[in-house]
């Protein structure tokens, strides 16, 4: 029987970003759904501003912002009347370390054929109308055999069950889905088309009344096409009606100035309830849980699909050096420790959000806007309390401001921010979430200092999943540290400006990263500062130049303590 590596089970979101990841890894990765055909639906409005991100890494970005638009003005409407108009991204723009500022509109089904075309140029397929049946542990607890339902039994070295929140994983596992389900908070949902010139669709629009509720948001990519969200219809006791066309002319009738007829067509209907659980626990042996099939939540904010593509891109990193034989298995013990309180944090935070909207809808000109925040861009998203984030040694301390005024210098397990800057050998623009992209560890050097650490580094992991970045402030010399790099590079010297900078290094030529990293003018004497950015973004270690130590300890952590005689089969770098 063959053995592939890891199987996922569940190809929407959550899945896809996951497979992908492995595949560029080099991982040998399959993936399944039960579904006979890929879902045609448009649940999730997009990706927020931490997703695409993620998204940026994994090389799809420009397709994602493409087939999408940017969020819309919401107008509010009472009594048919439009009542008020409000712009939640109105004061927000683009930040050097924050360059998505706003979520994206994108129909689900768009974001997942975008993910499935670039899983296929790694030569991996979803593979369709296959459903799990059984999970069972390997002999001496080396794999995992899954049944399916044809009556086939199949070999992974691990299974991530990204199956949604009836999954048939965590049934399986029996694993606890503890929570609440509100029977009586329910909305009708669907995809409808409306009249060519029915509704003016540069706006998102609310019909908020004492008796219910309508709203319209156009779905990008088509002419006609519109996700429609209602309070349902209710029979005489005052139970939800299930939703049908008619039901949705009906409503729109009612909440509308449009007349039912100008509903063309209905379909993908279904009844959200609010669903508010999580699993206890995010991995059994070899199987773990991602996205819903780990936790559901309240809609408002936005943050079901988004949460389950952060759930991916932190676990596919540290699967991909456990299988690599890099890390030991330990190493997933940190998706479960880093991701559980998130969850349990955005299952307080989006039901606060949906209390918030609740009470705002009650009030002429209240909308949904009154459910966005700044936490639900997920950017502030950390993991300071994971075992992977060691307390910084001799490093700017939170809180502490570079002499600019740049912000807090972040500590392990915090994002890293992104900088503007220009790559220090052809002078072309880049940032430095450019330099992260693709699957590795990153080591950033600031200050003259750090130069040692870096060849350290350099000559210790080479290409074996670990990238050095040496950060030049704009005013540094650099041809003098280029000299203890000749001997280390084969960079082709006939081009005058290449010469003067470490290979694979920036500059910060704005002292944007300075800011950003809390490292004051990266140019100044003194040791400098070398910080280890995981390959999900996070940090992992600040330190001082000189205390290579825990540097090398960290990466020893991660990737083993020795240099593979050649570059790891298969890894690839996003195709930029």
């Amino acid at each position: 029987m063959g053995m592939t590596d890891v199987l996922v089970v569940g190809a929407g979101p959550t899945g896809l970003v996951l497979a992908c990841d492995l595949a560029r890894r080099g991982v040998a990765v399959r993936i399944v759904d039960r579904s006979a055909a890929p879902p045609r639906t448009s649940r999730a409005k997009g990706p927020n501003p931490r997703s695409l991100e993620i998204l940026d890494d994994l090389g799809v970005v420009e397709e994602v912002l493409a087939a999408g638009s940017a969020p819309l003005p919401m107008l509010k409407y009472r009594d048919r009347l439009p009542v008020a108009e409000s712009d939640p991204w109105a004061d927000s723009a683009p930040a050097p370390d924050v360059p998505y500022d706003r979520g994206w509109l994108n129909a689900q089904w768009r974001l997942e054929e975008i993910l499935r075309e670039r899983l296929g140029g790694y030569g991996v397929r979803v593979e369709l109308g296959r459903e799990v049946v059984g999970l069972a542990e390997g002999a001496g607890g080396r794999h995992v055999d899954v049944m399916f339902a044809e009556g086939r039994t199949e070999r992974a070295r691990y299974v991530v069950g990204c199956d949604g929140a009836h999954s048939s994983v965590r049934k399986l596992l029996g694993i606890g889905f503890e929570g609440t389900t509100a029977e009586d908070q329910v909305m009708v949902c669907g995809d409808v088309e409306l009249a060519g010139d029915a509704l003016d669709r540069t706006r998102w629009h609310q019909w908020f009344d004492a008796d219910g509720a309508v709203m319209l948001c156009p779905i990008p990519g088509t002419r006609t096409g519109w996700w429609f969200q209602a309070g349902p219809e209710r029979d005489g006791a005052g139970r939800p009606l299930a939703p049908t066309t008619d039901g949705f002319r009906r409503l729109l009738a009612r909440h509308t100035a449009l007349p039912g007829r100008a509903l063309t067509r209905a379909e993908l209907l279904s009844t959200y309830r609010v669903n508010v659980r999580m699993a206890d626990r995010f991995r059994a042996g070899r199987v773990l849980l991602a996205g819903d099939a780990a936790h559901v939540h309240a809609i408002a904010g936005g943050l079901g699909m988004n949460t389950g593509i952060h759930d991916a891109f932190n676990l596919g990193w540290k699967l991909g050096l456990v299988l690599a034989g890099h890390a030991g298995a330990e190493l997933l013990d940190t998706y479960e420790e880093e991701r559980l309180p998130v969850a349990a944090r955005t299952l307080d935070l989006t039901s606060e959000r949906l209390r918030a909207t609740l009470e705002a809808i009650r009030r002429p000109g209240g909308g949904l806007d009154a459910a966005i925040t700044p936490d639900t861009t997920g950017l502030g998203v950390g993991y300071r309390w994971s075992s992977l984030a060691p307390a910084p040694v001799e490093a700017p301390q939170a809180g502490d401001r570079a002499p600019d005024g740049g912000g807090p210098a972040p500590l392990p397990g915090d994002r890293a921010p992104d900088a503007p800057c220009a790559d220090a050998a052809t002078g072309a623009r880049t940032r430095l979430h450019r330099v992260f992209a693709g699957p590795r560890t990153t080591v950033l050097g600031f200050g003259p200092g750090s130069a040692a650490v870096l060849r350290e580094v350099a000559d210790a992991y080479g290409d074996a999943g670990v990238r050095t970045c040496r950060v030049y402030a704009a005013h540094e010399d650099r041809t003098r540290e280029d000299r203890a790099h000749e001997d280390r590079t084969h960079e082709d010297r006939s081009h005058e400006h290449r010469a003067g900078a470490a290979p694979g290094s920036v500059v910060d030529d704005a002292g944007h990263a300075a800011a950003a990293y809390g490292t004051g003018a990266s140019g100044a004497t003194g040791a400098g500062t070398v910080v280890v950015v995981r390959p999900d973004h996070h940090v992992g270690v600040v330190a001082s130049a000189d205390d290579a130590r825990s540097v090398r300890e960290y990466l020893r952590r991660l990737h083993g303590s020795e240099r593979p005689p050649e570059r790891s089969p298969g890894m690839v770098d996003a195709v930029r």
